[in-house]
């Protein structure tokens, strides 16, 4: 059964619900470094969340998409990264990750974006477009999982370099230890 959630965008009171909807997302998968709602609120405080909507289902957020901006080596500007994409356990494959795409994906191009850019399932990005690119790379990241979906036409040639917030490996709001110091 396809459910059709309102589409809109996160606001403050969305923020808790979208960390536990992006906890719960990822929980349960092997390939995850569970990071991701850390990656949201990395790029929430730096002001690199060009696009961060909610998909929304009797009141309830089920479902979160986040697009913040890319780096091309080559100087293109205008590219945009996807994700983290994430949607509630019992809601998955049942259309609300494909309406947050499509939904975000118009956003972009009402912003006169030149293109996105998503690490992602070789299954999942293709039906929106996004192909596997023989002159854009990303770093780390195995060209089978690499996609980019241009607007225009052209596609960048070099790397793609995600904003720093998806370096994240802790939590952003806890204090690291180790460049702490004491007066006394």
């Amino acid at each position: 059964m396809a459910f059709s959630p309102l589409i809109r965008d996160e606001t403050p009171d969305d923020i808790p619900t979208i960390r536990a909807v992006t906890i719960a997302a990822f929980e349960t998968l092997a390939i995850s470094l569970h990071t991701e709602h850390w990656i949201i609120e990395a790029l929430r405080a730096a002001g690199a969340l060009t696009v961060s909507l909610v998909a929304v289902l009797e009141d309830q957020v089920v479902g979160h998409i986040a697009f913040s901006p890319v780096t091309m080596s080559d100087g293109s500007a205008g590219w945009y990264g996807l994700g983290p994409l994430s949607v509630l356990p019992p809601y998955q494959g049942q259309g609300i990750g494909t309406a947050l795409v499509k939904a975000g994906l118009s956003r972009l191009q009402d912003l006169k974006a030149q293109g996105c850019c998503v690490v992602g399932h070789p299954a999942y990005y293709p039906r929106f477009g996004f192909e596997p690119s023989l002159v854009l790379t990303c770093e780390d990241i195995p060209p089978e999982f690499f996609f980019v979906l241009s607007f225009q036409g052209q596609v960048p040639q070099g790397t793609a370099t995600f904003h720093s917030g998806f370096e994240v490996d802790d939590d952003p709001a806890e204090p690291d230890e180790s460049q702490s110091f004491s007066l006394g």
